[in-house]
């Protein structure tokens, strides 16, 4: 038998409404998606004025921290900047995305799903992402 570990959407909601209250202080308006440990959404919002691109955006920031288990961003960055094939290629996957906002959940050991933020600079949406997961935190 296989089992999986996953998040309630109780958790997921309560994810969300971190990131939102930390966008808020801010003064920026996201797009936070949670997904599931196999990049199935899980639970979404769009804060009123946040871009209709941003959708997209923090769809694909969450499947690609899901996807690998690593974070959007300098992680990446770092193991594609030096291999140029894989600079101009990764990108073109339909879900994945180079920039920071995305973070992958993990639980007792276990990845259990990942968030991703949009809406602002993609920095901000880090900032945002990791107010959210520190709900996590004991």
């Amino acid at each position: 038998m296989i089992q999986r570990w996953s998040m309630s959407a109780e958790v997921a909601g309560a994810l969300i409404d971190a990131a939102e209250r930390r966008a808020r202080e801010l003064e920026v308006a996201i797009v936070t998606v949670v997904v599931d440990e196999s990049a199935v959404p899980k639970a979404m919002r769009r804060m009123d004025g946040a871009p209709l691109v941003a959708l997209d955006a923090a769809m694909k920031k969450a499947r690609t921290a899901v996807g690998f288990g690593l974070a959007t961003g300098e992680p990446w960055y770092e193991l594609m900047k030096d291999d140029p094939l894989l600079l101009h290629g990764a990108p073109s996957l339909a879900d994945f995305i180079l920039l920071r906002g995305g973070l992958p959940i993990v639980a007792g050991g276990s990845l259990v799903g990942a968030l991703g933020v949009s809406g602002a600079h993609h920095s901000v949406d880090l900032e945002c992402a990791r107010a959210a997961l520190a709900v996590l935190e004991p």
